[in-house]
């Protein structure tokens, strides 16, 4: 793979400025540190960063051969939430740890079965919808939302082992899960 452009270089939203590329993710697939991408005009790298990162939309990926390639959050099957107590409905989505996209008059988040469901049971107004998702980050900043530890062990076949409480795992890379404990 030296023969195609490599990125090293990853550059937060709003600290940079003139990129000429695109590169369309969806939110689990901003989630990661090596993999090949592929921007929007065709062209392809090789994204190396040192540590896994959430790549926001707005970032920008510096290539070795000095382009910049913008991180352009992808349309992508989602959850609007409305409804008159809008703030308690927050609430019960970031009590089950589901990244959402606040704003003034609604909430985004993934499809799920199980929290339309709950949502609907409380009250919320649950509409599918197909857009770019661009959810709060965590508590302290930039980043994903990760509760707190949950210790968990894997088995050789990759999979999750019992701890003592159901997650309700999701098949998403950001760890997302429900504590209907």
């Amino acid at each position: 793979m030296s023969d195609i452009p490599h990125c090293h270089l990853l550059h937060r939203a709003g600290s940079w400025e003139g990129a000429a590329e695109s590169c369309r993710l969806t939110y689990d697939d901003r989630f990661l540190r090596r993999k090949v991408l592929h921007t929007v005009g065709g062209a392809h790298f090789l994204l190396d960063l040192a540590h896994t990162e959430s790549l926001d939309h707005g970032d920008a990926l510096e290539l070795t051969d000095g382009r910049l390639v913008e991180v352009v959050a992808a349309e992508e099957p989602l959850l609007q939430v409305t409804g008159a107590d809008l703030p308690r409905i927050a609430w019960h989505i970031g009590n089950r740890h589901t990244p959402c996209q606040i704003e003034a008059g609604r909430l985004l988040i993934q499809r799920d079965h199980v929290i339309r469901d709950m949502l609907q049971r409380i009250g919320a107004t649950v509409t599918e919808v197909t857009e770019p998702f661009t959810p709060e980050g965590g508590a302290y900043g930039h980043g994903r939302t990760h509760g707190h530890d949950h210790s968990h062990s894997y088995g050789p076949d990759g999979h999750a082992r019992d701890h003592g409480h159901d997650h309700g795992h999701q098949s998403h890379g950001d760890h997302a899960h429900s504590h209907d404990h």
